[in-house]
């Protein structure tokens, strides 16, 4: 059935990749947008949305989601204005078959609550040895390849992957950290795990998998991604390469622009993350890449049952709930560094949209009316009830937030109202 005619009125109207920002009223028919600022010809609407001291937006695409459980982390996304996704493939089974691919897809639309693209493994199993069919993965929607943050310890295996993917114009997605550098470590190698006695992860670990992918990345011409970095080095040496002719791309987890190895306090399981909050430099250096683009902005979502968090720091499981997170923090972050909403608005939307390569993050005319309407000051408090995703594991519980989602969109059909 065709979407039903609306009209998003009397918001502020922000889309970054094409440069509104403004107060002008959107008009959406038949699932895409069919007019900004004044309604095409016989448009009558069906539904008029009163956007009033709202900000109307391009749906959020994040770069890294794990579904632990399909319908309550797409519920999440869109209470969290994330209108499309991607899955990455430590899924349990990975994704290296593409019947799995298929069944994702087909569960993901059955849902109608976000478009979820998945993200194929390199090799068979994430063991590192086997390439994955990675044609056979495209072909079952699979839009680019990773390991996840399994290591690929054999640099053949990833020069073999990487040659393959040049010549198929596959894009590749690593996490850059070292294994035998990393193994064992679970914290920031630097004065906090030194005083708690936890086995430290170098910068290294980062700057010498960076190093290698990035000179694989020249030797082949493979389209290179690197996912979630936590270090200044780090970030240097992707700023390097760029300016250097290569046209490889990078995002930081949002946590890693609010949270330093300071924030483990006394042994917080709920920040340990892979890779580990590092210092407060590597924080603003993390920052200062985000505010000038050369950097995206993911959730990694990770979503961990509280068995997993009930644990002693070194042995409980990595990550954080981040889709309901995402945009208040993205927010947070923008007003403490004073950058423009739509500039923090484009980490989120259309930057990480070129980075996949999918037709989303865009509020142009003709494209997909996916939308999302939040409140950019509203506040709310972060409790476990509040949190749609199963996983309620997050620094931030029992802080208060600014910035809350009202209405998503997803193809003109309105799949979330507060």
């Amino acid at each position: 059935m065709p979407a039903n005619n609306l009209q998003i009125a009397n918001g502020r109207l922000i889309d970054p990749g094409h440069g509104v920002d403004s107060n002008v009223d959107l008009f959406i028919a038949g699932g895409r947008v069919a007019g900004i600022g004044a309604a095409p010809g016989g448009f009558s609407p069906d539904r008029v949305i009163d956007a009033s001291g709202l900000i109307v937006c391009p749906g959020l695409v994040d770069l890294s989601t794990r579904l632990s459980g399909i319908e309550p982390e797409l519920a999440a996304a869109v209470a969290g204005g994330v209108t499309a996704l991607a899955c990455p493939p430590d899924t349990n089974p990975p994704l290296d078959e593409p019947g799995l691919v298929e069944r994702l897809v087909w569960r993901s639309k059955t849902l109608g609550l976000s478009h979820v693209y998945p993200i194929g493994a390199l090799t068979q199993q994430l063991a590192g040895r086997k390439l994955a069919e990675m044609n056979k993965l495209t072909q079952a929607g699979c839009i680019a390849f990773s390991h996840a943050k399994h290591p690929i310890i054999d640099t053949q295996v990833l020069f073999r992957a990487m040659q393959y993917a040049a010549t198929s114009g596959y894009a590749i997605h690593l996490h850059a950290q070292d294994h035998h550098l990393a193994l064992d470590g679970v914290a920031h190698d630097g004065e906090v795990a030194s005083r708690l006695g936890l086995t430290g992860i170098p910068v290294c670990a980062e700057t010498v998998a960076i190093a290698v992918a990035l000179q694989l990345a020249r030797a082949t011409g493979a389209r290179l991604h690197l996912a979630r970095l936590s270090s200044a080095a780090g970030i240097a040496l992707v700023r390097d390469a760029r300016r250097g002719g290569l046209a490889v791309t990078c995002d930081v987890g949002i946590h890693h622009l609010h949270l330093s190895e300071m924030d483990i306090g006394y042994f917080d399981s709920h920040a340990r993350f892979n890779p580990p909050l590092r210092s407060g430099g590597d924080r603003d250096a993390l920052r200062a890449a985000a505010a000038d683009g050369l950097a995206a902005i993911c959730s990694d979502h990770t979503p961990v049952d509280e068995d997993g968090k009930q644990l002693p720091f070194g042995e409980a499981v990595p990550g954080a709930t981040g889709l309901e997170l995402l945009l208040p923090l993205t927010l947070k972050w923008a007003e403490e560094t004073g950058l423009p909403l739509s500039s923090a608005l484009a980490r989120i939307t259309c930057d990480p949209a070129a980075i996949l390569g999918i037709a989303a993050g865009s509020l142009a005319v003709g494209s997909t009316a996916d939308v999302c309407i939040f409140d950019r000051t509203a506040p709310w408090l972060v409790k476990p009830e509040t949190l749609r995703s199963e996983g309620k594991n997050t620094p931030y519980l029992g802080y208060e937030m600014a910035g809350r989602v009202t209405h998503t969109l997803l193809g003109g059909r309105l799949v979330f109202e507060r």
